[in-house]
Parts: structure tokens; sequence; C-alpha cells
């Protein structure tokens, strides 16, 4: 073979599939363009997978029609040997041209078979449990026990360094790191009687044989039953961001706005109460609105005209003997530090004490704080929250054991059944995940039908056809098939997560059935050529041959379009570390529909193009041919 004649084979058969590569391309591109549509949490973490995804096909698209064909001039030289002369090629032929003969002269039963997978798929779709995102492995935990709100500081103190020694004594565990209260900074408004702790874990090669991070914190949480104290488990990481962006520090609060603080607690009761037999909610408590304990001390002022004292004179004294007062700076190398002076810490805790705190009067000397206050505890709320103009109560848990989506549906159920006589003016909203998780929803609801109108759209302008278009459209239900059995079996929740695997998938799945029905309508081509476009010329058995060899003939190309994208996958499953567990949700419905888009691409839809191709035989007495070079 002459130069000439071989770039003139490489020539056409770079018209003939080059454009059908580079439209399967940009439908991958396009499927996957409203992923941008996803906001808040969600749309941070996967914009970056959807920009790199959209620039990559860019650049293939391209590289597709105008740097390959250069590349497969200089690189295909010698001897070009026939399909049948790659023993792999033989081998997949051998194993693939029964059956697809089989499936030929079964049709019915073929169809069949695949309509009943799509039909088994969807009670497993339906039965699925959902969350907002797959957690992620943060490789250590967060303790938050919560104690009652009037706890003194050594009490706390006393209860943290116990817990400590308690979590250390874990073998699992590395190091323990616990506070009580705050820092000194505007963003923590932690009370003292709110602990946390962050406990970093071993690796996990050290971890006792059988040993989850679950089992971990079932351990910890058996072992620090303490009185009073109400523990309460998450991650670093993931609390904080529920804190930032929902104003809750657990899975899931059940938000009560209202205008007074007693009542707020009332109905924050009996919603905690119908919570309880909730299965899957763990960590269950009150945010505290009332119980905090408040010293208080009242001036008479009838005493204090008695004495010649005024309001600012008592004032004065409490907040230098209890506060402290300043009373100048030492300086140490660059480093300022203000002197405070206040009574010890014996003298201000105790309440005989604080009332024998002598006050200075003009006329009749000194008197104690006693003879003109009152000296005494009162009860009041420990934190005042207030969102929207309103008193905001929450009643908190976490979700373990469990999805999500149905336990805070149950949950909803419940607390819509047994919780009654909310006054006027009161009520009740959900936050944390499940307020994320209703809004990504709303937000794929109206993408998932957007990608498929996008590729339905794309198909429609390439074929020019509206039945070749939905052809290679129907691709998309059995690629569902697959995506579903996987994610049921490796027992994977329905999240954000398992929606941009699908939608990636859909992609996917098209690119090899525009394969698939290029081949197909090219054998329809030869077949026109040899025997004319009639009915009297051509015969159903025709048909039947020449769509068995558009489809087996050319089986390399389609068996190594699936290949490639499976074996970039794949590895996916065996990997480990921080961040696998939202990788695995968006990889496992591309495996899984992978493999059944497949399927139904090898097998089901030369047998859906040769009856349509039967039917314009009947009807039209021809058969409608389309032109694949586009």
């Amino acid at each position: 073979m002459d130069n000439k004649t071989r770039l003139s084979i490489i020539e056409k058969a770079s018209k003939q599939v080059g454009p059908s590569v580079f439209w399967s391309t940009i439908i991958i591109i396009t499927s996957f363009l409203p992923v941008f549509l996803l906001t808040g949490q969600e749309g941070r973490l996967f914009s970056p997978l959807a920009w790199t995804k959209t620039f990559i096909l860019i650049v293939d698209a391209f590289v597709a029609i105008t740097v390959t064909p250069v590349l497969l001039s200089l690189l295909l030289k010698g001897k070009f040997k026939p399909e049948s002369a790659n023993p792999v090629n033989r081998a997949l032929e051998r194993v693939y041209s029964p059956i697809l003969r089989w499936c030929l002269k079964w049709r019915k039963t073929t169809i069949g078979i695949n309509i009943l997978a799509l039909a088994v798929s969807i009670p497993m779709l339906l039965s699925l449990g959902s969350e907002f995102m797959p957690p992620l492995d943060e490789s250590s935990i967060l303790f938050m026990p919560v104690t009652l709100p009037d706890i003194s500081n050594a009490e706390a103190k006393r209860i943290l360094q116990v817990q400590d020694k308690i979590i250390k004594s874990t073998p699992e565990v590395e190091q323990v790191l616990g506070k009580a209260g705050r820092a000194s900074t505007a963003t923590d408004n932690s009370p003292i009687s709110m602990i946390e702790t962050i406990i970093l874990l071993k690796p996990q090669s050290e971890w006792r044989e059988g040993m989850t991070k679950a089992k971990i914190i079932a351990e910890l949480d058996q072992k620090l039953q303490i009185p009073g104290v109400i523990n309460g488990w998450t991650q670093p990481i993931i609390n904080r961001i529920n804190m930032l962006a929902t104003g809750i520090r657990t899975d899931v609060g059940v938000k009560v706005y209202g205008q007074s603080l007693d009542s707020i607690a009332a109905v924050s009761e009996k919603v905690r109460n119908a919570l309880q037999q909730v299965e899957g909610v763990k960590d269950l408590y009150i945010e505290p609105v009332t119980g905090g304990r408040y010293l208080e001390i009242q001036t008479r002022r009838e005493d204090l005209g008695r004495y010649g004292l005024s309001v600012n004179d008592v004032n004065s004294v409490v907040e230098s003997a209890l506060g402290g007062a300043s009373i100048g700076n030492t300086i140490e190398g660059r480093r300022r530090f203000s002197i405070n002076v206040r009574l010890a810490q014996e003298y201000r805790n105790s309440l005989d004490r604080i009332r024998r705190i002598p006050i200075q009067s003009s006329t009749n000397g000194t008197v104690p704080l006693s003879a003109v206050a009152d000296v005494k505890f009162v009860d009041g709320p420990p934190m005042i929250a207030s969102e929207n103009a309103q008193l905001r109560g929450a009643v908190l848990f976490n979700v373990r054991g469990r999805d999500l989506g149905s336990t805070v549906q149950e949950a909803i159920k419940t607390i819509n059944q047994e919780v009654t006589g909310i006054p006027n003016g009161y009520h009740l909203e959900w936050s944390g995940q499940w307020e994320n998780q209703i809004r990504a929803n709303k937000t794929l609801k109206i993408i998932i039908p957007l990608v498929v109108l996008i590729i339905f759209l794309i198909l429609y302008f390439s074929f020019k056809s509206f039945k070749e278009a939905l052809l290679n459209l129907v691709t998309i239900p059995f690629a569902l098939v697959g995506g579903v059995f996987i994610v049921y079996f490796y027992g994977i929740n329905l999240s954000v997560a398992v929606a941009v695997g699908f939608i990636a998938l859909f992609g996917m799945a098209v690119e090899t059935g525009m394969l698939m029905v290029v081949y197909l309508n090219e054998a329809m081509n030869e077949l026109v050529a040899k025997k004319g476009n009639s009915s009297e010329t051509i015969t159903k058995q025709d048909i039947r041959e020449y769509v068995f060899q558009g489809a087996a003939k050319r089986l390399r190309p389609k068996i190594m379009t699936v290949s490639v994208s499976l074996f970039g996958l794949i590895p996916i499953l065996w990997a480990t570390g921080v961040g696998t567990d939202v990788m695995l949700p968006i990889v496992l419905p591309l495996i899984g529909g992978v493999f059944t888009s497949s399927i139904h691409i090898l097998l089901v839809t030369p047998v859906v193009f040769e009856m349509t191709k039967e039917y314009e035989l009947r009807k039209h007495g021809k058969l409608d041919i389309y032109d694949v070079k586009h």
C-alpha cells in the first residue's frame, strides 16, 4: 500500500468516527454543566470537580478531531491487519457473536429481561436511604458533652480531667485534648457547661482486630456515662461547618421560636420526649434556655440614703471586689500586662463573705454590703439566642446507625402526632444537615431533568433525527439499573455525591451508545449500496445480517470505550485514606452503570435497531438512511 492510499484510508476512518467522538465528548461536558447550579456546601465541594472535568473534556474533544488523525498518520506504519488478526478481538467475537445472534432471534425475550431488570431496580432505588452528603472520616473524633448550666469552674475542670483519662486509656486513641468554656475570641460563645474534646486516633493498622470508628465511639460512650452529663459525638471539621452554616452543632436540630424563654423550654421538652423513641436518634438533648444561676446584688435606696451613699458607690465597690479593677500596667520587654486587683477567691465564693464586703460611707464610717443591698442567687437563662427577631431554643441530636433522611422523616411524623398544644406565635423549624439536604434535593430536581434534556437536544442536532436521538437516550434508564444495583449492595445512601455520579454516568452511557448507532447506520448504508433501498430487494434476513455485522465486526472500539472508563474508576474501590468516603459514592454509580449500559448497548440496541428498520421497510417500503459522517 502506497502512502497516498494509506492516508486516504486514515482520512476516511477519521471522518467516519471523529464527529461522533466529538459529539459524544460534548455530551459528557454538557451533561455535567448543571453541576455548577449546586449551591452552598455541596456547590463548593463539587465545583472543582466540575471545572476540572469540563476543561479536560473540552481539550479532549478538539484533540479527538485534530491531533488524533495526525498521530494516526505518523504512527500507523507497515502492513494493515484486519480485525480478525487481533487475538483479543477474536476471543471477544467468539463470545459475543452467539449471544448477539440469540438476542436477535429472541427479541421479545431480550427486551423483556432488560425491562424486568429495570422494574426490579425501581423498588431498590426507593428503598435506599438518603442523606445530604456521605460522612467524611476525618480520622479524629470530637467529643462534646454538655453539663448543667450552673456547673462551677472547679467541677467542670474535674469532669474534663476524668473524661480525658478514660478516653486516653482506650488503645486506639493517640492523643486527647479537652477544653471547657470558650477561648478569648468573639467567634466561640461556648459556655463553661459545654466541653469540647478532640480525640486523635492511631493509624488503623494499630487498632484492635475488628475495631471500627463506630465501635470506638460506642465503647467510649459507654465508659463516659457520668451523671449530669449528656454525651455528644461528632467530628471537628463537620462540627464547625454545621455551626457556621446553620447554627446547629449536631447533625440535626429542631429550632423552637417564640417570645418567652419559659414557653420555649416547655415546648422543647415536649419535642425531646417525642424524639426519644425514634430509631437512629442519638446524643439527644435540649439546648438550655433556663437553669442558669446568677448572683444578684439589688441595692435598697432607702438604706443608701440613710448612710449617705449612692448606687454608683456600691457598684464601684462590687465591681472592684468581685470583677477586679485595673490599677496600672507592667512592662516586660516588648510585652505589656494589665494589673488587676480584686478580693481573693475564698472571699468571692461565699455569699456570707460577699455580704460582709465593707463600704466606706461619708457619715457612718464603714458598713457591710448587706446593710444597703440584698445579695442572693436567682435563676435566669444561661445564654439567650435569637434569630429573625425572635427568641430561639433548640433540641439537638445526631444520627447514627440509620440514614439521616428516613430518621428525620420519622421524627417529623412523630412530632406532628405527639407534640400538641403549641402556643400561638410559637413554631418549629428543622435545621442542620436536613436543611442542607432539602435545599440540595430541590436543586437536583431541576438539574437531572435538565441534563436529560440537554443530552437529547445534542443527540437530535447531531443525528438530525428524533428517532435516532430517542434510540440513544433509551440507554440512560438501563445505565441507571447498574448504578442502583451496585449502590444498593454496597449499602450506600442516596446523597448529592451519588447524584453527581449518576449525572456523570448519563453522559458516559450515551457516548458508547452513539458509537454503536454510528456503526449500525454504516452497516445499513452498505446494505443499501449493495441491494438498493426498496422492500422488493431487501429482506428481513438481510437487515438482521447487516445489523449483526455492524454490531459484531466493530466490537473492539466499543469495548475499548467501556474499558478505558472502568480502568480509570475501579482502582478507587480499593483506595483508602481521608476523602475516599466521598469518592466512593460518586464512582459506584459510574462503575455499575457502565456495566449495564454496555450490556444494553451491545445486546439490546441492535435488537431495537433491527425492529425499527423492519418497521420502516414494512411501512414506507424503504429504509431511512442517516449520514453517519454528519
